[in-house]
């Protein structure tokens, strides 16, 4: 199914006599969470937010920081949480005993999947790469409301995703900052008056590399960002412009827009997080410190905002111009791959990412330069052309698929 061909209203996008009227009408805030994710740079924010709005978080995921999680179950009193295997588990539990604190323990993808469908009042999906797109959909499937931070989940599923939240009645928030900033500034108008939304992209920390320049990049120059804290894989992505196409293809199931409607501006600064173009011309930006605890606890407290105390943006103490240039596209040839799958449409997402992910990894193991991770995403972009049809896939299908362009691509890695 190409992006052109859904029918599927976007999400949580009302108009604005809607958001007024649920503003008006709304009852108590969010009260449980349950956090995928929950030892990340996301989740480590999400936790402080939730602290500040009153949310208990119920259920906690973790891979493998056994350390950070023992001191989050000390802090919130999880009613569980899941790790990735019994190995975690028993490290876990070592932690845990001079507490005295007796928080059930899941283990492995089962352990995940079981935690994600059980009852609370929204799931906010963390988890980095496409390990996040199943937990989230058996989130959905159990009727949780999503908060999502897990492009991945809409990059390669985004056609059982879409469609599941759209027959269950849920809701989803965007998390990415890009993406909230948007939906805020679509409240603004009627939707029929849109012209164009933008995403902006801070460019990373080689904005202005040449090729040359590029070609020597190595790992602990690429995690060091300019504006953002961020985990490894998406530092690297924004430091490629990967992530700004991985945006592009989240946006386009958000909003249920096509490709050419979405344009993308880098801003240094990264203090316009994104904007809309209207008919008439007119342009709304959100503005704001780069500060990712805002669009978490806007995806938590909505209809509400909640003054959580964190600084602020000051006008007179804070001068500085703003710049805005076309992303370079010859140099930085990732985000001219994803614009291309974002326009074919069907499985070309999934494969971007799938081989993306595998790239990323193999760079930050130097095992790959970093002007490579763009070639091997293009070969199998190529290899895998016309190989998968996502027409009614399930998740297993989706599940497979994604295995299979990461096997050729690890082979390919040779």
């Amino acid at each position: 199914m190409s992006f052109q061909e859904r029918k599927i209203p976007p999400y949580p996008l009302e108009s604005c006599e809607e958001s007024q009227a649920n503003r008006e009408g709304s009852q108590a805030g969010l009260e449980s969470l349950t956090l995928l994710g929950s030892t990340g740079s996301i989740g480590r924010q999400a936790l402080e937010v939730c602290q500040g709005l009153g949310v208990r978080p119920l259920y906690l995921a973790c891979r493998k920081n056994m350390r950070l999680l023992a001191e989050q179950i000390e802090s919130f009193r999880p009613l569980a949480v899941s790790v990735s295997d019994d190995k975690a588990a028993a490290e876990l539990r070592q932690r845990l005993r001079p507490s005295f604190i007796e928080t059930e323990i899941l283990t492995g993808q089962d352990g995940l999947m079981e935690l994600a469908r059980r009852p609370s009042g929204r799931c906010l999906s963390a988890i980095s790469g496409f390990a996040g797109f199943a937990p989230t959909v058996a989130a959905a499937e159990s009727g949780h409301d999503l908060a999502l931070a897990n492009k991945e989940s809409l990059v390669a599923g985004g056609s059982l995703l879409m469609p599941l939240l759209r027959r269950k009645g849920l809701s989803l928030y965007p998390v990415d900052s890009e993406h909230s900033a948007i939906w805020q500034c679509l409240a603004a108008s009627p939707r029929r008056a849109l012209h164009k939304i933008w995403l902006t992209a801070s460019g990373g920390p080689f904005l202005h590399y040449s090729r040359e320049q590029l070609a020597q990049v190595k790992p602990e120059m690429a995690l060091k960002h300019p504006n953002w804290q961020m985990g490894a894989k998406v530092t690297v992505d924004s430091a490629s412009l990967m992530n700004k196409g991985l945006e592009l293809i989240e946006a386009m199931w958000l909003f249920a827009l096509p490709e050419d409607k979405i344009g993308i501006v880098v801003h240094p600064e990264s203090l316009i997080h994104s904007l809309v173009e209207w008919e008439d011309g007119a342009l709304l930006g959100q503005l704001g410190l780069p500060d990712m605890r805002l669009p978490i606890s806007l995806s938590l407290s909505w209809p509400e905002r909640r003054n959580l105390h964190f600084p602020r943006f000051d006008f007179l103490a804070q001068r500085q111009e703003l710049h805005f240039e076309a992303p370079d596209l010859e140099r930085f040839p990732a985000l001219k791959l994803a614009r291309e799958a974002a326009a074919e449409g069907g499985a070309a997402p999934l494969i971007l990412n799938a081989a993306n992910e595998v790239a990323v990894r193999a760079f930050l193991d130097s095992r790959l330069a970093f002007t490579a991770i763009a070639e091997k995403v293009e070969r199998a972009l190529q290899h895998f052309s016309g190989a998968f049809s996502l027409t009614d896939a399930t998740m297993d299908d989706i599940i497979e698929c994604d295995r299979l362009v990461r096997e050729w691509s690890e082979t390919d890695l040779a």
